[in-house]
C-alpha cells in the first residue's frame, strides 16, 4: 500500500522562509558593509546551492572560501589575492553549471572592484569600506535628512519641529513629501524584518499638519553676491542656504514663475500648486531676490553675471526634448511630453477629448502624461515600451495607478513609423514586437526585433516622453565645458576654469530627481559658501525625542491610498490620500531608530550641522 506516497513538504517550507529571511538582509545591506565579508557570505551560500557533481564547485568554490577567511582573519599575505583572482577565474571559465560559473564571476567582480580593501585587510587588519553612515536611510538620501529624527517628532506630535528638521538639509519638504522617490527606503533596515518603513508618507503627514514654521534667521551679512541660473528645486535650496549664510542672492528664471520643473513638468494631481508655493514661499522669505522672466545668454550672459557677481550657480532644468529619429515624427500632433505638461503649467490646455492618444516611453514622465491626458478628456491612452513592464523606470506605484485609471501598457514594443494622411497629421504609431534578450551590463535585460510584424496603433495625438536634456548653448558659447549635453563640473560643483562659476542637478548628471537636484543644490551652497572665503554652518535648535524601548514585533506597512476617481475628464485635483492618525502612529512606531541603536550609538547617530 506505499507504491506511491504524498511528499512532506515541512523542510522545504521551513527553507523557503530561510531564503526569505536571507533575502530581506541581503536587500537591506546598508552602506558601508565590509564588501570582503559579503562576498565570504554570498560564495559560502553558492556553494551551498551547487550538486556537487564538478570538481571546480565541489572543491574550487571551498577553496576560495578558505582563501577569503584566511584574508578576513589577517592570516594571509598579499600574495593570496593572485590566488583568489586565478582560482575563481579557472572555476569560471570550467565549471558545468551557471551556478559555479556565476558565484565565480562575482568573486572576481569583488577582487577587482575593492582590491584596495583586500589589501587593507591582509595589511592593516581592518576594511577600509567603513560605515560611509551609520544610519543606512540617511545615507540613501541624497540631501542626508535626519529622517529617524523627524519620524520621532513626528511620533511625538511636533510635526512643526519635525518640518523645521527636514528643513535644515532639504528646503522642499512639502514637495518631497508628495513626489519623492524616496530613496531612502531601499536600505531601510526595518526591511529585514517585515518591510520599509513608509518614510515618505510620515514626511507627507508632518508637512499636512505642521503649523507655519518661523523663517531661520540668517548670518551677518557678507557683502557677497551669488547669481544662481534657474529657479527649479536645485537653484532654489543653494539659494535658500546662501542667504540664510548672509550672502546676497539673485536667482534668474526664464518663465513667469519659480519652480522649474516641479511648476512646469509635475502635474497638479500629484503636486499641487499650493504645496509647491508653500516651500518656495517660505525660501522667498528668508531674503532671496529674483529676477523672473529673464533668459539668460539672451537678457544677460554667462560673462556679465561673472563680472557682476561674486560667484554665479548653473542650475538649469532638463527641458528640452529628445527626439524618436523614426519617419514621420514632425507631424504636429507628434509633441514631447515635456512641452505638454509645460503647457499645462502655463494654463493652456490641449483638447484631448474624444481622442486616441500614444504615449511612447516608461519613466514617471511617460505616466504624468499617460495620466495627464485622460484628465485632458482622451478616450483611450496606451502607453507604447520597448521593454517588459519590471523594466519601466516608472515607480511601480505610478504604473499601476495609471492602469487602475484607465490606462493600457503595451510592453515590448518599439516605435517603428508614424503613419500621416495627406495633410501631414499623424493618424496612428507603427510599433515593431521586440523580444527579450540577454542581460546587459547594468543588469537591465535587453531587447531585440522579433519575427512578428509591426502593429498598427491609431492615433489622434502622439506624446513622446523617451528622455529630457539641457539646452546649453548659451553656456558653451562663453567658454563653459560641456561634453554630451552636460556641463563638465567637479564633485565640488566647480567648474574647472570658469574663475567663479558653479554648476549642478539636470545640467551636470543629466535628467535625475527632485531630491537629487536638492542635494545638488545644497553641495554647491556649501562650497560656493567656502569659496567666497566663508564657513558658515546650518544648524537647527530642535531637540530629537529618545526612543522607546520597545520589542517592535513585525508589522505590515502602510501605504499611500489612491482616490478612486470616477470622473476623470478634467480632475485634477490629488489623486492620492494621506495616512491617518491611526497609520501614521503605526508606521513610526515601525522605525527602528537606527540613529540610536546598533552602530547609529558609536558614531552619534547624526550630523547635528553641515
Amino acid at each position: 500500500m506505499s507504491r506511491l506516497t504524498m511528499e512532506s513538504n515541512q523542510i522545504q517550507k521551513h527553507l523557503d522562509e530561510l531564503y526569505r529571511n536571507m533575502s530581506r538582509r541581503i536587500y537591506a545591506s546598508p552602506p558601508g558593509t565590509c564588501p570582503v565579508d559579503i562576498s565570504l557570505s554570498f560564495l559560502r551560500m553558492s556553494h551551498a546551492q551547487t550538486c556537487g557533481k564538478c570538481t571546480p564547485c565541489r572543491v574550487g568554490l571551498g577553496r576560495l572560501a578558505e582563501m577569503l577567511e584566511s584574508v578576513l582573519d589577517g592570516e594571509a599575505d598579499i600574495t593570496i589575492i593572485d590566488k583568489i583572482e586565478k582560482t575563481a577565474q579557472a572555476i569560471a571559465s570550467t565549471a558545468d553549471c551557471a551556478i559555479g560559473t556565476e558565484t565565480a564571476k562575482g568573486i572576481l567582480l569583488g577582487i577587482r572592484g575593492f582590491r584596495d580593501d583586500y589589501i587593507e585587510h591582509i595589511t592593516k587588519g581592518r576594511c577600509i569600506c567603513g560605515l560611509k553612515q551609520s544610519v543606512a536611510c540617511v545615507d540613501q538620501c541624497p540631501a542626508h535628512v535626519d529622517i529617524p529624527g523627524y519620524i520621532a517628532l513626528v511620533k511625538a506630535g511636533l510635526y512643526g519641529d519635525a518640518v523645521r528638521l527636514i528643513r535644515k538639509d532639504n528646503p522642499f519638504p512639502s514637495v518631497c513629501a508628495y513626489v519623492c522617490e524616496h530613496p531612502c527606503e531601499d536600505r531601510c533596515r526595518r526591511s529585514m524584518m517585515d518591510d520599509a518603513v513608509n518614510i515618505c508618507g510620515i514626511k507627507r503627514y508632518a508637512v499636512d499638519h505642521a503649523s507655519t514654521t518661523e523663517i531661520p534667521v540668517c548670518a551677518e551679512k557678507t557683502k557677497k553676491k551669488v547669481a544662481i541660473v534657474g529657479g527649479g528645486p536645485g537653484g532654489l535650496t543653494a539659494a535658500y542656504y546662501l542667504t540664510i549664510m548672509g550672502h546676497s542672492v539673485t536667482v534668474y528664471e526664464q518663465r513667469h514663475k519659480l519652480g522649474g520643473m516641479l511648476r512646469y513638468g509635475i502635474p497638479d494631481y500629484r503636486l499641487p500648486q499650493d504645496i509647491l508655493d508653500k516651500d518656495i514661499n517660505h525660501i522667498i522669505e528668508t531674503g532671496v531676490n529674483t529676477k523672473l522672466d529673464t533668459t539668460v545668454g539672451t537678457d544677460i550672459t554667462v560673462d556679465e553675471l561673472k563680472q557682476k557677481y561674486d560667484a554665479v550657480y548653473l542650475s538649469v532644468g532638463a527641458h528640452g526634448d529628445r527626439k524618436l529619429g523614426i519617419e514621420g515624427e514632425d507631424a504636429p500632433n507628434v509633441v514631447s511630453a515635456v512641452e505638454m505638461l509645460r503647457s499645462i503649467g502655463e494654463g493652456e490646455k490641449i483638447d484631448m477629448h474624444n481622442k486616441n492618444v500614444v504615449v511612447v516611453g516608461g519613466g514617471n514622465v511617460a505616466m504624468d502624461a499617460t495620466r495627464t491626458c485622460l484628465r485632458l478628456g482622451a478616450k483611450h491612452v496606451t502607453c507604447v515600451y520597448r521593454r517588459r513592464v519590471e523594466d519601466m523606470t516608472a515607480l511601480m506605484e505610478e504604473i499601476e495607478e495609471a492602469k487602475a485609471e484607465g490606462v493600457e501598457i503595451l510592453p515590448l514594443f518599439a516605435p517603428a513609423r508614424v503613419e500621416r494622411n495627406k495633410k501631414g497629421i499623424a493618424t496612428a504609431l507603427w510599433a515593431q514586437p521586440q523580444i527579450i534578450s540577454y542581460i546587459g551590463s547594468d543588469g537591465r535585460a535587453g531587447i531585440r526585433k522579433s519575427d512578428l510584424d509591426e502593429v498598427r496603433i491609431e492615433a489622434d495625438y502622439i506624446i513622446v516622453a523617451i528622455g529630457q536634456q539641457s539646452l546649453l548653448r548659451p553656456f558653451e558659447d562663453h567658454g563653459i565645458t560641456t561634453k554630451r549635453g552636460r556641463i563638465q563640473a567637479e564633485n565640488s560643483s566647480f567648474v574647472e576654469g570658469s574663475g567663479n562659476v558653479f554648476a549642478g542637478g539636470d545640467a551636470v548628471s543629466g535628467p535625475a530627481t527632485v531630491i537629487l537636484a536638492v542635494a545638488a543644490g545644497k553641495v554647491a551652497a556649501a562650497n560656493i559658501d567656502e569659496f567666497l572665503g566663508y564657513n558658515h554652518r546650518i544648524s537647527v535648535d530642535v531637540e530629537i525625542p529618545l526612543p522607546d524601548l520597545t520589542t517592535s514585533p513585525a508589522c505590515g506597512r502602510v501605504n499611500i491610498k489612491a482616490k478612486n476617481i470616477k470622473n476623470i475628464e478634467g480632475n485634477f485635483e490629488l489623486a492620492s490620500i494621506g495616512m491617518t492618525d491611526e497609520e501614521c502612529a503605526q508606521e513610526c512606531s515601525r522605525c527602528l531608530r537606527c540613529d540610536h541603536f546598533g552602530y547609529g550609538g558609536f558614531k552619534g547617530g547624526r550630523l547635528a550641522e553641515w
